[in-house]
């Protein structure tokens, strides 16, 4: 037992000490007894507790969060079940490569093994999708190895790690001399390489000579804040830029080298690839949609990432920033870096952009009711602003929205990443909205994908956080009937995958927000501006054609 005359602290109280040196300034959670001394830690260290009504919503917004300002979310769920529903929000934030950390409860270790409340094998059930899961098994070191887990959190590529702190550790308090309480910015070291100085001089002589370079910069372009690396770059050796999650917005709409429909042409004509902070996963065909003629390049934080799935001619492991910059100071220069001669290839890439922009623009300005969710998508991407961050939501509705709506700005587009996880749209929002009030934040959800987690739409009203939500409504899980459609036949395809007429815009009202239906084109953007001049929190039920699909969803190697 500590000596009363001493000073002592608690477990709680060390947790919210370490989360303060980290930079966290609000932890996103739904209580429970196991966890409320970090609560009250919290309150002594300045740091908000913001309650949500599902522990997915907890750990979607924490991934939400570091996404967003660059410094690492924090969930904080009770034991067994509390654990247990933030798992798919620490799963999404794993395969997304994004930087949080889950603090479970836990039971007493005086219980173990006895079978308490909500016991549950926390760190074996987190230990597969997380960078780092552990145990804290004693008070004094509550602190330390909260920032042991924030240090695996920027291990290679940025991921999740998980905290479970049983309640004794977390209630009891000790001398405040044997805690351990790491100083802030020092038990961090910088993860910021700039790569193997000669695979930079030799991409550099690659790119000068290539007649038809390519370019795809993915999220890691936004992750490690690279993307005036990644502009100069394009621009000073004059080569197309495609991008994809996070690193839409890179560059903006209009600019010269900005290409967003005519990847596939590039992939198959190109003959320098450059793939920057994207896996060769199954957006990208593992590697297959390549030219087999092509040089190709990979640059990844994570040294398991190069190479995997496809050959590649040359890996380069590091941060996307600094390599880009680096790639282009080697590069200046040497005859133009070759951007004079590369003209014809622009052309050529713009040409076909132009191609594909003509074949759907029938649909694109469609007047037909119900609403063809390519119109749908139109209006957004003309509704945004250079402030507006997007935020997508669902399956078939947001494949058509990823051809079309275009974010103005670099780090104003969110979506799950490749887990495909349905339901982050209203905890993206009030991560977003909370991060940067400044931000209008536009979201379109599936119907499918915002009955997940849409509850929370009460928690948008309750912290007084305005936004400009859309429902594309067809009252069904479209990307999935399509598929059963597709293998089975269409007397099969409404099977399991069929949902009820939600009148989603009245639920927004029901919780306080602002609500309209839209069954006529001509009335979507009216109807968003109601929204935005609102300053609800708001749904615009749009009811869209239930047998428009998205060339996305028909292109689905698992319905081939």
């Amino acid at each position: 037992m500590p000596d009363d005359t001493q000073d002592v602290i608690s477990g709680g109280h060390l947790v919210a000490k370490a989360l303060r040196a980290e930079g966290v300034d609000r932890i996103y959670t739904l209580c429970g007894g196991h966890i409320i001394d970090i609560y009250d830690g919290c309150v002594d260290e300045g740091i908000e507790v913001v309650d949500v009504r599902h522990e997915q919503v907890a750990a979607h917004a924490a991934d939400g969060y570091a996404r967003i300002t660059g410094k690492p979310g924090c969930a904080v769920v009770t034991a067994g079940p509390g654990t247990t529903d933030a798992v798919t929000g620490v799963a999404n934030a794993f395969r997304a490569e994004s930087p949080m950390l889950l603090i479970g409860g836990q039971g007493a270790l005086t219980q173990h093994k006895m079978g308490s409340l909500q016991d549950l094998p926390h760190v074996d059930i987190m230990a597969p999708i997380t960078k780092f899961a552990a145990t804290v098994p004693d008070t004094a070191r509550a602190a330390d190895m909260v920032s042991m887990a924030f240090r695996e959190c920027y291990h290679g590529a940025p991921g999740p790690s998980f905290l479970e702190i049983p309640r004794d550790v977390l209630d009891a308090k000790v001398p405040v001399g044997e805690a351990r309480v790491p100083r802030a910015g020092a038990y961090r070291a910088s993860t910021r390489s700039a790569g193997d100085p000669e695979a930079v001089e030799k991409l550099a002589d690659l790119l000068v000579h290539a007649e038809k370079p390519a370019i795809l910069l993915g999220s890691q372009v936004w992750t490690t804040r690279g993307t005036a690396a990644a502009t100069e770059l394009v621009r000073t050796l004059n080569i197309p830029a495609y991008m994809n999650g996070a690193g839409r917005g890179t560059l903006p709409p209009g600019d010269p080298h900005h290409f967003q429909l005519s990847r596939r042409y590039a992939f198959s004509n190109a003959d320098v690839i450059v793939i920057v902070g994207t896996p060769f996963d199954f957006r990208m065909g593992y590697g297959k949609r390549l030219s087999p003629d092509a040089t190709v390049v990979q640059i990844d934080l994570d040294y398991r990432t190069v190479g995997k799935n496809r050959d590649i001619d040359l890996g380069i492991v590091g941060d996307a920033g600094l390599v880009l910059k680096s790639v282009t100071e080697a590069a200046s220069g040497r005859i133009n870096g070759g951007a004079s001669r590369r003209k014809e290839w622009l052309d050529e890439l713009r040409a076909a952009e132009q191609t594909a922009i003509e074949k759907r623009l029938p649909s694109l300005k469609s007047g037909a009711s119900p609403i063809h969710p390519y119109r749908l998508v139109s209006e957004i991407n003309d509704f945004l602003t250079e402030d507006s961050i997007y935020i997508g939501d669902g399956g078939d509705i947001v494949t058509f929205s990823g051809q079309v709506v275009q974010p103005k700005s670099p780090g104003h587009w969110m979506d799950p990443g490749p887990l495909g996880t349905l339901g982050v749209g209203i905890p993206f929002v009030l991560a977003a909205k909370q991060a940067r009030p400044d931000k209008e934040v536009v979201a379109l959800f599936g119907d499918g994908a915002f009955s997940l987690t849409g509850w929370d739409f009460e928690t948008l009203v309750r912290y007084d956080l305005p936004f400009v939500g859309i429902v594309g409504n067809n009252s069904s899980m479209n990307q999935i009937r399509y598929g059963q459609a597709v293998k089975y036949g269409k007397d099969r395809e409404r099977v399991g995958n069929t949902l009820g007429d939600v009148a989603y815009d009245k639920f927004a009202q029901l919780l306080g927000g602002y609500g309209e239906e839209v069954r006529d084109p001509a009335d979507i953007a009216p109807a968003l501006r109601r929204a935005r001049e609102s300053g609800k929190p708001s749904l615009i039920n749009v009811w869209v054609d239930p047998d428009a699909y998205a060339p996305g969803t028909m292109n689905q190697t698992m319905y081939k």
